[in-house]
Parts: structure tokens; sequence; C-alpha cells
């Protein structure tokens, strides 16, 4: 019998071909691919909600406040991966409460507190007049859950009960300024994942000055996206139990419209910008790469064009970025085609960060070797529970889950 305990990490998933070095394995697996992934997806939502709050698309103004709050419940689940991956989890919350920067990992502390402080500022401007309203309504009421709600919702006043015009206008504009800051922040919030990446000098793939922008594109394209998937599902759902408890002889059910197609459009417009931004980036890195030809050219070549051709040119660029864009191209859409071209996209971002994470470790440092990540399916181990499918899964339904919590408290698919 095995003891996996002795086992050396990542050599229960690694397997080599040619020759490779002893120590040499794939350290970094689908927690690491999951890490900026998940972050990525918490920056391109906030993008969203600031089309509307900063860029004044008021026909996006139901999908910003939904996004908005969406941001929020991704936010936890960014560090999620990392306290996965370390063999002492503990380590995780250093970097929130020793924040410096000397290195890129110890800048994010600053970095996360900060746009953390911005999404809650914001969503408490947004929502601040219907903290008031509830408070009001809920006076009076007896009932244990109606007194914790009022009793919450009092809290979340933080003792400003004055729901005027004016002080309204006012909340209106620090949601202007704070969302405007809060662009800038939540894309260096990614963009320094990319930095880590890229300034690794050792790894011939990942060293590149423009491995920061590719991931800042790349995830406001994934969390435009995701965002939009979301929203589609839940109105979608929201329509069909209408209609059913409606054909069920319910006379009090009204029959909701379900998503909006001229707001998904205008949606997919931002998408198709954000989504030419980070496939031009993506080539222009690998033409960049293939015209200097430099020392490490020849392995890379090697990786790109036969190791990993069909996940970078097959599944990341013809699934998930030519066909997607193609189906959003088409006139006349409809929301089941923009639902898989939603999907596509989705995919198309994740073998990015898989062909960046994992690719960046498949060659050997002989250069006469490369290395496959053989993904746990079934965990039979902590280990590859946390490096597997499985782990994999439950960093991705977490965030609906709080979301789910938060959506009990602060409505961002209720007019307010």
């Amino acid at each position: 019998m095995v003891d996996h305990a002795t086992i050396a990490h990542g050599a229960e998933w690694t397997i080599k071909h040619g020759f490779v070095y002893p120590n040499e394995y794939i350290y970094w697996g689908m927690t690491i691919v999951m890490y900026p992934y998940m972050t990525g997806l918490v920056a391109g939502a906030f993008v969203l909600s600031s089309l509307y709050h900063v860029f004044g698309q008021k026909d996006l103004k139901d999908m910003a406040k939904f996004s908005l709050v969406f941001s929020l419940a991704l936010l936890p689940v960014a560090m999620m991966p990392l306290i996965l991956h370390l063999q002492q989890p503990l380590r995780g919350p250093e970097v929130l409460f020793t924040p410096h920067f000397t290195s890129a990992i110890a800048a994010f502390g600053i970095v996360y507190t900060t746009y953390s402080m911005i999404v809650l500022s914001e969503i408490w401007f947004v929502y601040r007049k219907y903290f008031v309203e509830q408070t009001i309504a809920l006076k009076g009421k007896t009932g244990s859950g109606d007194a914790f709600m009022r009793t919450l919702y009092n809290i979340l006043t933080l003792g400003a009960y004055d729901i005027s015009e004016e002080a309204v206008a006012k909340d209106h504009k620090a949601v202007t300024i704070l969302a405007a800051i809060g662009i800038p922040v939540a894309c260096f919030l990614h963009g320094y994942a990319g930095f880590i990446f890229g300034s690794v000098k050792a790894n011939a793939l990942w060293m590149s000055p423009l491995m920061p922008v590719i991931f800042i594109m790349s995830a406001v394209v994934s969390g435009i996206a995701l965002c939009m998937l979301t929203y589609i599902i839940i109105m979608e759902w929201k329509k069909f139990r209408a209609v059913l408890k409606k054909g069920m002889g319910d006379e009090s059910v009204t029959v909701i419209a379900g998503v909006e197609m001229d707001v998904m459009k205008k949606a997919s417009k931002y998408l198709l910008g954000f989504l030419i931004a980070a496939i031009t980036l993506e080539l222009l890195d690998i033409i960049f790469r293939g015209y200097t030809q430099m020392k490490s050219w020849d392995i890379l070549r090697e990786v790109m064009f036969k190791e990993d051709f069909t996940k970078i040119f097959i599944l990341q660029y013809g699934l998930g970025n030519v066909l997607p864009f193609i189906m959003l191209m088409l006139p006349k859409l409809t929301i089941r085609r923009l639902f898989v071209a939603l999907c596509l996209i989705l995919f198309g971002v994740f073998m990015m960060r898989w062909n960046v994470v994992v690719g960046g470790q498949a060659f050997s440092l002989s250069f006469a070797g490369f290395m496959h990540y053989d993904l746990p399916m079934i965990p039979h181990s902590l280990e590859t529970y946390r490096e597997g499918l499985f782990g994999a899964l439950t960093v991705a339904a977490t965030p609906f889950i709080i979301f789910w919590i938060i959506n009990k408290i602060i409505p961002s698919l209720k007019e307010i």
C-alpha cells in the first residue's frame, strides 16, 4: 500500500515523457488554475456594473445592480483556491494581515482589502434607501424572523435614515465616484495575477510583459459572460415558475417577461469588444514570440504546436474564442444561441488559464522532456480532492451559494 504522505507534491498527477529531471513535477494544478479564473470573474463582474454607474448605460441598470452584488459573492472565493492549495491553509490570510509591496502576492493583501471596501461601500450607497424602507416597513411586526430582519436592516443603515431626494442624489453621486475608482482597482486585482506569472524569468512561457494585460482583458470577458449567463438562468427560471403556477390555476401569480433581449444584445456588444481585445493581445504575444525567436522559442513551439496543440488552438481559440465570436456576430441573436456562446466563452477563458498555468510547467528545464497533468477525477485523499475535479467544483459552486444568501438580504433582482 502506497503511503501518499511520502509522495512528492505533484507526483500523483504528473506523467513524464522524455528526459525530465527526477525532482520536476507539475506542482501547480487545478487549484492554481482556478485562482486566476475566480479573481478574473470578480473584476469582470465589477466592470459590467460600472457600465451603468460610471458610463450611464441606463439599459443595463438592472444587470448592473445584479452584477455588483454578484461581484461581492465572488469576492470571498478569490482566495479560496490558494487556501486549498497551501499545505498549511492558515498561511493564506497572512497576506491580508501583513500587506506590503515587497512581493506581488504580499501586495494582494492591500489590493484585495481596498477593492472589498469599495464594493461594500458602493453596495451600501446603492441600497441604503432600501435598508431604511425595510426598517420602517418591519416595525410593529412581532414574528421572530421579522424582528431579526428589522434589526439587521437597522444595523445596515448605519444610522443614516435620511431618504429625501437630496440625500438619495448624494448616494448616487457617491456610487459613481466609487465605481470609477473601483474599475482600475478591480483590474489591478486581477492584473497582478498575470504579473506574478509574467515576472517569472525562469519560465519561458510565462515571461512576457503582455501577460498582465492579457489576464485583465480575459478577466473582463469571463466576468461579463458569467454575469450574463447567471442572469439569463435566474430570469428564465423565474419566468418558468410563474408560467407553471399560472397553469396550475394560481391566479395571484403575475407572469413575468423573463430576460429582455434588448438588454442582452447591448451587453453582448460590450462582451464582443472585450473579447476582440483579449484575442488580439493573445495572438500578438504568440506572433511576437515567433518573430523574435528567442532561445526558448524551440521548446515553446514544441509545446504550443505539438504537445498542447489541441488544448490551445482547438479548445481555447477554436471552441472558446472563434466559435462564440461568430455566434454573437450573426444577426437575429436568440437567448439559446447567446446561452451557448456564453458557456463557450467561459470555457475558453478557463482553457487560457489552464494553458498558462499547466502549459507553463509542461516542459522540463532540460528542454528534452515534457510533463502532462492527469487531473484527479475521483479523490482518494485530501491532496487529490484539493487538486482534482471535486476541489474545482467546490470552488465554482461556492459563489452561487454566497449569492443566494446575500440576495435574501439585498434584492439584486428586484426593482427598488
